[in-house]
């Protein structure tokens, strides 16, 4: 029996699948993936997890977002159905709880056009972050 490394399926993997899967287009950082895990119990180490995620990135079905030095990194499943190939995406992280918002946008594409076309600056949409303060913490400070 021939299986590509990064084919290979193991219970663990599966179960992170699983949790992406359900929590679509969320952005999961490892130490959610380990709480989860372990509500389930399942025993994970965390270089597990992240060699798990790494493999996932490499084969698409997952989306790394490094957003600062201060921040965990978190991934998002890839639901190929939900995402045009090329689909530019961006992100909104509150500044008061770090909540990462997935930001589909036809007004942003405009603007990365317009930063092409005018100022021959191509931005990155997948590390382009606007920074501010989400909905929830607006209303709590009401």
């Amino acid at each position: 029996m021939t299986t590509s490394k990064s084919k290979y399926k193991t219970r663990q993997r599966e179960a992170i699948l699983a949790f992406f899967r359900s929590m679509p287009g969320q952005h999961l950082t490892v130490s959610d993936l380990r709480a989860h895990l372990q509500e389930q119990g399942e025993t994970v180490g965390t270089t597990t997890i992240y060699r798990h995620l790494e493999k996932m990135v490499d084969e698409g079905l997952v989306n790394k977002y490094t957003i600062d030095k201060n921040s965990s990194a978190c991934f998002e499943y890839v639901d190929r159905s939900a995402h045009a190939p090329g689909e530019t995406c961006f992100h909104c992280k509150c500044e008061k709880c770090g909540k990462l918002i997935h930001l589909h946008c036809d007004e942003l594409s405009a603007i990365q056009a317009h930063l092409m076309e005018h100022h021959a600056f191509s931005m990155d949409p997948l590390r382009t972050v606007f920074y501010g303060i989400c909905e929830e913490c607006m209303a709590r400070e009401v």
